[in-house]
């Protein structure tokens, strides 16, 4: 057992106990008690035997991802209350601390009574608590598949003339093995077709393991379409390193099989590899790479392999799958790469934005550059916040995205 999992149920542990003292207070039948605490713990139980007992040869499967989803939304619970508990209990001692030294100061007899909790502060505490806990839920629900599309446009100096107005459509971590509603992702796909964009970009994490994931999904997929093609990239849940094998040949089997599945729906797979996109004689380069992380995650991407054929003075597109390959190889390549498209961190599914006034998730402690566009020393990246799901079975407040990006040559006189 990792000793992150271990300090979180200690956490867990710690304020499902404050938890409890509001609801005790607002709620006297033993019963009830009794049935409160058995949800927490049921909630624990469950999750360990999932993560200790699951089938590692099937990845995560969605018991398991129902699981997690469970032990945030009492995590989230207990962690709400539990605070407003700790603090009550704070100021129910300094409270009572202070009458009794004030009282035998004054020479009178000590009668100070400990205070006793306050039914406002707990159903207040109570109250608060529901929101995270009802809008985990929610994610699970509906969150998961409120699509969204979000539209940007670019402005270069060197852009080609011919691709002044062209637009790119990405998307980003299907995971497909996490799905489990059939006209949500006929949805999604004929919502990316109405973009009617000039090329369509997948940038990694079509499965979450196994390639037979895709099997059921294959042909719903197949039905994208874009003028100047569809291509993709592989991300690190497609090389099945997140799976037991009985052997390194059936593992490298099921990426061949991956593979070969994304050519049949006719996306070209770039594998440290590049292409090029003409029109009227004119030309941008697009370049993709194998995945590259930082922290642990699989380096397989090759940037220097991957321009080969590419000149210092091209405009480049990199779709690359892990943003931390931005922030640590691509932004001080001696190549200057226009626009880079990343996914990876799919918002850690979880936060609170506000378009174009704030933006905010756990997973930025994590990542620099985590959802959306960014720019530095004149190249931007795009973090797709991801199309699927997986892990928590939900989204609460990073919604799951599909990008259309414009790209515009710069007029003399913009700033």
């Amino acid at each position: 057992m990792s000793r992150f999992f271990i300090v979180l149920v200690i956490l867990y542990l710690i304020t499902a106990f404050y938890g409890f003292q509001a609801f005790r207070t607002l709620v006297k039948n033993p019963y009830l008690q009794i049935a409160y605490g058995l949800c927490f713990i049921g909630v624990l139980v469950n999750l360990y035997f999932q993560f200790n007992y699951f089938d590692r040869s099937q990845g995560l499967t969605s018991a398991m991802s129902l699981a997690i989803g469970l032990f945030l939304a009492f995590l989230l619970f207990a962690l709400f209350s539990g605070i407003f508990m700790l603090v009550e209990d704070v100021v129910r001692f300094f409270s009572w601390a202070f009458g009794k030294v004030f009282q035998l100061g004054s020479g009178g007899e000590n009668t100070m009574v400990f205070p006793s909790r306050r039914k406002f502060v707990s159903s207040l505490a109570l109250g608060v608590a529901a929101v995270p806990f009802l809008s985990i839920f929610y994610g699970m629900y509906k969150g998961k598949y409120d699509y969204q599309v979000l539209k940007y446009t670019l402005e270069f100096d060197d852009l080609p003339d011919a691709f002044d107005g062209y637009t790119i459509t990405q998307i980003s971590d299907i995971h497909s093995g996490s799905f489990d509603n059939k006209e949500k992702v006929k949805y999604v796909v004929d919502l990316i077709n109405e973009q009617a964009s000039d090329v369509l970009l997948f940038t990694g994490d079509m499965v979450n393991n196994l390639a037979r994931e895709m099997h059921p999904w294959k042909e719903i997929f197949a039905n994208l379409k874009a003028k100047d093609g569809k291509f993709s990239i592989l991300g690190n849940h497609d090389y099945g390193d997140y799976a037991e094998w009985e052997s390194e040949a059936a593992k490298a089997e099921n990426l061949e099989e991956l593979k070969q599945i994304q050519k049949e729906m006719d996306f070209d797979l770039l594998l440290n590899e590049s292409r090029f996109l003409e029109k009227n004689g004119q030309r941008i380069a697009l370049i993709g790479v194998e995945n590259w992380g930082q922290g642990g995650f699989k380096k397989a991407g090759d940037l220097n392999k991957a321009i080969e054929n590419i000149d210092a003075n091209d405009f480049k597109i990199l779709m690359s799958h892990d943003p931390s390959h931005w922030e640590y190889e691509v932004i001080d390549h001696p190549y200057h790469y226009h626009l880079t498209l990343s996914g990876h961190t799919h918002g850690m599914q979880f936060g609170v934005e506000i378009p174009g006034w704030f933006k905010w998730s756990p997973v930025k402690w994590r990542y620099k550059y985590w959802a959306g566009i960014y720019k530095e020393m004149g190249q931007y990246i795009n973090v797709n916040r991801g199309l699927g799901f997986i892990g928590y079975s939900g989204r609460v407040g990073i919604w799951p995205e599909v990008s259309v990006i414009e790209l515009k040559r710069k007029t003399k006189g913009t700033v």
